[in-house]
């Protein structure tokens, strides 16, 4: 597969999601502030790599993505939530997301914080109610979503980041914080991909590892972005991680040894991938897409 046709593929994958995710918010029954508020940050742009990865690995295992789009959305609207809660003042205090003002700089904090909650909960109310997964799938998916966004994921490697702030890390202690904060989601997104098309233990064993490794590839990516990255191409301010005196990869490991513990985690994380016994075509695609990115 050539560039060009991947690129393709993710624009198809971006679209359907793009089409169906709205129409998520639309359907409740809520003030139209708070949908406005939802919407907003919904249809602010992002590559939904996370939902994507979701439905390439269904595809890997050669079933029909469109038994895992509610799966997809509820992934994106977590994502989103957590975007929004993260750029308010009391966190990371950012003006501007994917180029445009952040939530809370539209409606307000408290109206920002709500729609936050608001896409949060509804992710699970898509997976339970989605007519295209079982019952066992829907209770294993909702299971281990909340696991990977809840205290035990996201939330508590946003807390270990906070109070991380201003001290000088290990690398294991930095690799734990984004192991939950960056690692969770994009963890379950596999997951849930190989668990709605039915992979086998060994594969999910692979897979889990090959997230693992995603993960911290992402995010040592992203640390390396915000020393050298292209402030127009990212839609946000570079230099953050800095100026709240962050524990980084950079500054760990310097900039050219960020650089190699990024190949050495994408290394890891094809050769999971390969041991899968999948389609591992685009999904290697993808992990190169992901550490590649300037946006």
């Amino acid at each position: 597969m050539n560039s060009e046709t991947f690129v393709e593929l993710l624009e198809n994958k971006k679209n359907l999601i793009d089409d169906v995710l709205p129409q998520k918010v639309e359907m409740l029954d809520a003030h139209s502030s708070l949908k406005e508020a939802m919407l907003y940050s919904i249809l602010a742009g992002g590559k939904r790599l996370r939902p994507t990865l979701l439905l390439m690995t269904i595809e890997a295992f050669g079933e029909k993505v469109e038994s895992g789009i509610d799966a997809a959305c509820a992934v994106e609207m977590i994502h989103t939530y957590s975007l929004i809660h993260d750029d308010l003042p009391s966190m990371d205090d950012d003006d501007f997301r994917r180029g445009s003002p952040t939530n809370h700089k539209i409606y307000g904090e408290a109206l920002a914080i709500l729609a936050g909650d608001g896409l949060l909960t509804h992710a699970f109310r898509i997976i339970s109610e989605s007519t295209m997964l079982d019952s066992d799938t829907k209770m294993d998916l909702i299971n281990r979503l909340s696991k990977a966004a809840g205290p035990e994921g996201m939330v508590d490697g946003q807390v270990a980041d906070m109070e991380a702030e201003g001290k000088r890390l290990s690398l294991e202690a930095l690799e734990a914080i984004h192991r939950k904060k960056t690692g969770a989601l994009l963890g379950f997104s596999i997951y849930a991909g190989a668990r709605i098309a039915g992979g086998s233990e060994e594969q999910q064993h692979h897979l889990t590892q090959f997230a693992h490794h995603l993960g911290l590839a992402f995010q040592i990516q992203d640390d390396i972005l915000d020393v050298e990255g292209d402030e127009a191409k990212m839609g946000k301010p570079i230099g953050s991680d800095e100026q709240n005196n962050k524990s980084t990869y950079p500054h760990l490991l310097t900039l050219s040894g960020a650089k190699e513990q990024l190949m050495i985690e994408v290394a890891e994380a094809k050769k999971h991938l390969f041991e899968a016994g999948i389609n591992h075509e685009w999904l290697e695609h993808f992990t190169d897409y992901m550490i590649s990115r300037d946006h």
